[in-house]
């Protein structure tokens, strides 16, 4: 819509922009959620982090935004032809915003697309799969007496790692010496894991040094450690 604003977003009635020419990142520090953070971080571009329980994601005004009802999610004010931008899912999310920076997405075609491919490893993969033996394991399904479920999902988590465990040998990063938007969409998932489903044995992660030395390359980044608190929980 030509000549669109901030204020013609009905989310900004419930989370109103405090600086109109930032991003505007609707999101809560989880996995999915820091992602876009770290992302914005790591880019500087400036930006408002608006806390969004997750309680939050079914409000009217946060499904005008997302109808899938979940974080994060962004406003450009900038975006592209200069209108307002909007965005969802936190994969095409990194995209963009590497693209609007020119950082972290390699230029070269053939790097670029296997960046992508390792991206939807996590997307398709690591978050799914691990976010389900979070359920079945620590959180609301915990309780299901049935282990199968809970089994299964750690299986595959311990099946991912090995994959990723072969990725890293001799690399600093997925892509090598170059850290891109692959390594800012995985590692948020390991940390998880490892410190908030209490995964380390489960997952077997003794047995994957390479990824926990990358974990470790990733955690020591400035910017991810500020990324990992935005926006606020409370």
């Amino acid at each position: 819509m030509p000549g669109k604003t901030l204020a013609d977003f009905p989310i900004t009635k419930r989370w109103p922009a405090r600086n109109p020419e930032n991003i505007q990142l609707y999101s809560f520090p989880t996995p999915n959620g820091v992602k876009a953070s770290i992302m914005l971080e790591e880019t500087g571009l400036p930006y408002d982090a608006h806390t969004v329980k997750l309680s939050e994601t079914t409000t009217p005004e946060f499904l005008s935004l997302n109808p899938n009802n979940k974080i994060p999610a962004i406003i450009d004010p900038d975006g592209p032809g200069g209108e307002p931008f909007p965005l969802w899912e936190s994969g095409a999310i990194l995209i963009y915003l590497a693209e609007k920076t020119g950082r972290f997405l390699p230029k070269d075609p053939a790097r670029r697309h296997e960046t992508i491919q390792w991206l939807m490893f996590q997307m398709g993969g690591v978050g799914p799969m691990f976010g389900q033996y979070g359920f079945f394991g620590v959180f609301g399904g915990k309780e299901i007496e049935d282990p199968r479920p809970r089994e299964r999902y750690r299986k595959e988590a311990v099946r991912l790692l090995n994959v990723l465990e072969g990725r890293l040998k001799d690399r600093a990063f997925i892509m090598g010496d170059e850290y891109t938007v692959a390594d800012i969409a995985t590692a948020p998932w390991i940390r998880a894991a490892r410190e908030v489903y209490g995964a380390h044995d489960a997952f077997e992660m003794d047995k994957v040094p390479n990824v926990m030395a990358w974990l470790e390359r990733f955690l020591e980044r400035p910017a991810v450690q500020r990324g990992l608190v935005q926006p606020p929980r409370e």
